[in-house]
């Protein structure tokens, strides 16, 4: 049985790296409501799988700390990031058009400091349950979060602010 699973066509706007009005009138084509339902909705699922057919890591207890500080840290990066977005005045909604471009704080790191703290709290939250289960998974969601999200805010930026977002895109990584 041969299905194919496809997503409606993004809606697209001019390549000119203007800001035009239709640029600032809308934000990234993201293809999902809530972008942290792409970790929250796996982890939930291997979790709960875990209940019914034990997947158990070795190392306990040290991976029962492990896994606090990196699920606390993650959180923290992510919340940041968020944080950051509210300090400068712009939406954390990847649907709506942002106001700036955000490059202080934890974006002088990494660009998607938000992602990459729920991946971090993600795999913290595997190690401190201790199961194998959303490990396995794990480059799911961070694919899922890299093609649905992180591509279409990248399209998006760099249309929407041009030379600054190529420079920024230039001395910053994208995770870490």
């Amino acid at each position: 049985m041969d299905t194919e699973f496809t997503f409606p066509r993004r809606r697209t706007m001019s390549d000119s790296p203007e800001s035009s009005a239709a640029t600032r009138e809308s934000g990234a084509a993201v293809r999902v409501p809530a972008p942290p339902l792409l970790f929250a909705a796996p982890l939930a699922a291997t979790l709960a799988l875990h209940k019914w057919l034990p997947l158990p890591l070795p190392g306990r207890p040290a991976t029962t700390a492990v896994g606090a500080v990196l699920t606390i840290a993650g959180l923290a990066l992510s919340g940041s990031g968020a944080a950051t977005f509210r300090r400068h005045r712009t939406t954390v909604v990847p649907h709506d058009p942002v106001s700036t471009l955000v490059t202080k704080g934890p974006y002088r790191i990494s660009r998607n400091p938000m992602y990459t703290g729920l991946t971090a709290a993600y795999v913290g939250a595997a190690l401190w349950v201790g199961t194998w289960w959303p490990l396995i998974i794990a480059p799911l969601p961070v694919l899922a979060t890299h093609r649905w999200v992180i591509v279409p805010e990248e399209e998006y930026l760099a249309r929407r602010f041009g030379d600054e977002y190529e420079r920024y895109q230039s001395q910053v990584r994208r995770w870490l």
